[in-house]
């Protein structure tokens, strides 16, 4: 079992058993993930997510790189590949959609959020709209993150005072107001939506074959031959985090949240398995823009699937929205079931997590009363 503390808060859990690997982030769930099956010459995992009572399973393909395992997201279903390259072409005529039609005004994470992130006036392709919907996805993420973080600190102040929690100042009070400063630049902007660009250029690929086995990956990882994982193609080198992570600058530790974005620098891990990016924009609190930080492979590993859901995810709001409010009609947007197919949740999911998470807390525990008592030697 590692444990591990976040600079801002929270602790990841994570454990691996007879196979099974379970990862544990306390309140904001965690998933629970098996082997599942084998084609192509390829291992494929089934992951249930399970967050506040709700089950989400994905499948991943298996990847063995330098000595560790990784798991890169690969789709339960592909669109026609007509559809993946409007995604990535421009469009005839630019579209305009305001706050009004993404639904944002008046929303809390956006006002936060407001002086970091700014939508595009228009869009002059679906790839641009897509780089918005990505980035406000994150944020919300982050705000329903920090709004949690938040509400257990004052729950906690509360118990240790005596108190119950409750009244004007309860656990819901939003967060601060953010700073008012753009830092989420035109050009950090243009590097997400190029690499939306290349993944759906990717996609039409992998359903022209229907999935043939390489998963919705940059090209290199597409090779049923070539075992990189994504997080360290070449090609890619944008990631925008998509939790609370933990990198180190100069030495020191620093946090990044959902919604950051970091450039990878070094296609190579170090004995550590980190390799070494630039953060590109940042948020208040955060690692500052521009510093030079180490950050584990897993992490951007996870932030190249969260990236890779989320453009599925977004790919499915344009085949509904398609043809109205402005934007241009697009192709065949039917799908074609993928060559792996989606496994049922894990329903035993809730109970290994809450299972880990007190074994967690009996392990830190111990571990407390050793160092009181001078570390047990």
């Amino acid at each position: 079992m590692h444990i591990q503390s976040g600079v801002h808060g929270g602790r990841t859990v994570v454990s691996e058993h007879n196979g099974v690997r379970v990862v544990n982030t306390g309140h904001h769930g965690g998933y629970v993930q098996h082997s599942y099956m084998s084609r192509g010459g390829h291992s494929y995992y089934s992951r249930t997510y399970y967050s506040h009572g709700g089950y989400h399973v994905g499948v991943y393909r298996g990847y063995y790189w330098g000595g560790h395992n990784y798991y890169g997201y690969y789709p339960g279903y592909w669109y026609h590949p007509g559809f993946y390259a409007w995604g990535y072409h421009p469009w005839g005529a630019p579209v305009y959609w305001g706050i009004g039609a993404w639904g944002w005004g008046g929303a809390p994470w956006y006002g936060f959020y407001g002086g970091y992130f700014a939508p595009y006036p228009v869009y002059s392709s679906p790839a641009f709209w897509l780089t918005d919907y990505l980035l406000a996805s994150s944020l919300q993420a982050a705000y329903a993150a920090r709004a949690e973080a938040n509400a257990d600190a004052m729950a906690a102040d509360a118990q240790a005072s005596g108190g119950s929690g409750g009244g004007a100042d309860g656990g819901d009070q939003a967060p601060a107001a953010s700073s008012n400063t753009v830092t989420l630049t035109p050009e950090v902007k243009q590097a997400i939506a190029e690499e939306v660009k290349a993944q759906l250029a990717a996609q039409e690929q992998q359903a022209s074959s229907q999935g043939g086995g390489g998963g919705a990956a940059a090209p290199a990882a597409a090779n049923a031959s070539a075992q990189v994982p994504p997080a360290l193609d070449p090609a890619q080198r944008t990631f925008v985090v998509d939790s609370d992570v933990s990198v180190v600058a100069n030495g020191q530790e620093c946090g990044l949240t959902a919604g950051d974005v970091i450039t990878r620098l070094t296609d190579t891990p170090d004995g550590d398995n980190t390799v070494t990016a630039s953060v590109a924009a940042s948020k208040k609190s955060d690692c500052a823009a521009g510093q030079t930080v180490a950050v584990k492979v897993d992490d951007l590993q996870e932030m190249y699937n969260h990236f890779q859901e989320q453009l599925t995810s977004g790919m499915g709001e344009l085949a509904k929205k398609q043809g109205t409010g402005g934007i241009p009609k697009a192709p065949d947007t039917a799908t074609t079931a993928s060559d792996v197919p989606t496994p049922k949740p894990d329903d035993t999911a809730a109970k290994t997590l809450q299972d880990q998470q007190q074994q967690a807390d009996q392990t830190e525990s111990q571990v407390k009363q050793e160092a009181a008592a001078g570390g047990g030697l």
